[in-house]
Order: structure tokens, then C-alpha cells, then sequence
């Protein structure tokens, strides 16, 4: 299975935001529909490989700071043929 790591930008979410999920029962950040801005995007070829890329990026200073954050995301093979992207 393949893997991406992505180095993200974290959304500020304003208090009114915060208090409208909370009293809603939604969620304040939904990653399908307003994904956070990407920084950067390394491919990986198994799960071993992804997790030391993604310590390695880990050690960036605006992710030791919280302002970014390192995900680490499985691809589904099969899905990418289904759409053409692979």
C-alpha cells in the first residue's frame, strides 16, 4: 500500500466558530469539504517508510511550534485506478 505525508498549515478557528460546533454537535474542521493548506507532500511506499518520513518532518520548526501538523494518509491503489489517478 502506498502512502502520502503531508505537512499541513493548522486553521485558526475563531471563538464563535468553536461555540457553534460545540453547541451544534458538529465538527469544527471537516477535512473532506475545507482541507487545510498543504506545505508539503512526500510519497511513501509502505508504512515503515512513511512513519520515518514523517518524524523527519516532524522536526520542522513550525511543527514543533503547533502552527503545522505532519498527516500521515493510506492510498488506496484500486481507488486511484477507479478515478484514473493511477
Amino acid at each position: 500500500m502506498r502512502f502520502l505525508i503531508v505537512r499541513t498549515d493548522i486553521r485558526t478557528a475563531a471563538d464563535t466558530e468553536i461555540a457553534a460546533a460545540w453547541a451544534d454537535g458538529g465538527r469544527l474542521r471537516d477535512e473532506r469539504t475545507t482541507p487545510e493548506p498543504r506545505r508539503q507532500v512526500v510519497h511513501a511506499e509502505d508504512r515503515e517508510a512513511a512513519l520515518v518520513l514523517a518524524r523527519a518532518l516532524a522536526t520542522v520548526g513550525a511543527v514543533r511550534c503547533g502552527r503545522q501538523r505532519v498527516k500521515v494518509l493510506a492510498v488506496d491503489e484500486s481507488a486511484a485506478r477507479r478515478t484514473g489517478g493511477g
